[in-house]
């Protein structure tokens, strides 16, 4: 595969590219009125997360239709971080999975997506390193086999790959960040160790590519080595925000944890009360000739001058 075979030359975006853009409009307009619902009924949702979730699908759709500077590598290179790095960080910093969860009427679907969010499939895809393997695996599977130059000629088979990129781009941005409610949350050594050992596969094959294309390609050497080195030097920028996201968490769970132990030691201080005896009942208030309910020392339907006349008969 040449380089005009991987990026032929046309008037515009294909059919595909549209559907990608429209859908990505769809479901930035969707969580925007899902998190307007919350807000109209009283409850709280930050204005940041929706700049996440409109800057992230904005970017997917202008990586589906816009076609940015550079030879062909490079402007692929360029999509890769946008489709499979910086917009998936974006939409699940937004939470979408949490906003559902709020939004929606109970029923079967806020059912079904919780029973989704907590089953056991998805606790296993998103365990760390699995998601870290599905994410760089698939990367290393595209590059450094004849999986790309095949795909170029096999619409469906490229739309699949484009389909992965992104799936588990947001898999991987999901497991690392745990910020929404599912089954399992993974501790912080499991995320920092997938971030890492996923960071450094990815810097590997970076250069890899900066010293020999993929297979069955043939760019020139500038364009490729331009490329490799947006690889390179993008996914260390986005890592270091994934890194940053997990520090932010660590740091909240550090302050929570003293918090909580604040409150059981506080807890624990406290002295007991011991039941004691039961005081016997005293007489019953002399009425006339009728049981009263007292209700502010009063009897009922009576006040205080209505009581000391009553004391004042009663005693004549």
């Amino acid at each position: 595969m040449t380089s005009a075979h991987a990026h032929p030359t046309g008037t515009g975006p294909g059919f595909s590219a549209l559907v990608a853009a429209a859908a990505s409009s769809v479901a930035v307009v969707c969580y925007l009125l899902a998190a307007a619902r919350l807000r109209r009924r009283g409850d709280a949702w930050p204005p940041l997360r929706d700049v996440c979730f409109a800057t992230g699908g904005a970017a997917l759709a202008a990586a589906a239709v816009v076609t940015p500077p550079g030879g062909p590598f490079t402007v692929h290179m360029a999509r890769h971080l946008v489709v499979g790095m910086a917009a998936p960080l974006l939409l699940v910093l937004a939470r979408p999975l949490t906003l559902a969860l709020r939004a929606l009427r109970p029923g079967r679907v806020r059912r079904a997506l919780a029973a989704t969010g907590r089953s056991r499939p998805a606790a296993w895809l998103l365990f760390p390193p699995t998601a870290a393997v599905l994410d760089v695996g698939g990367l290393w599977l595209l590059y450094r086999t004849p999986l790309w130059s095949v795909s170029h000629e096999r619409p469906l088979l490229q739309a699949a790959v484009h389909f992965h990129v992104l799936a588990a781009g947001l898999l991987f941005a999901f497991a690392v960040c745990a910020v929404d409610p599912v089954r399992h949350r993974w501790g912080l050594p499991w995320r920092g160790a997938a971030l890492l050992g996923a960071g450094a596969a990815h810097a590997v094959l970076a250069k890899s590519l900066y010293a020999a294309p993929p297979a069955g390609t043939a760019f020139a050497p500038d364009d490729r080595r331009a490329g490799a080195l947006l690889m390179y030097y993008g996914g260390d920028a986005v890592e270091l925000a994934l890194a940053a996201v997990l520090a932010v968490g660590w740091y909240a769970a550090g302050g929570r944890a003293p918090a909580r132990g604040g409150r059981s030691r506080s807890t624990a201080r406290r002295p007991r009360l011991r039941p004691g005896p039961h005081p016997r009942p005293g007489p019953r208030p002399s009425g006339f000739g009728t049981t009263v309910r007292a209700i502010g020392g009063y009897p009922q339907d009576t006040t205080r001058e209505g009581v000391t006349q009553r004391s004042a008969e009663q005693k004549r």
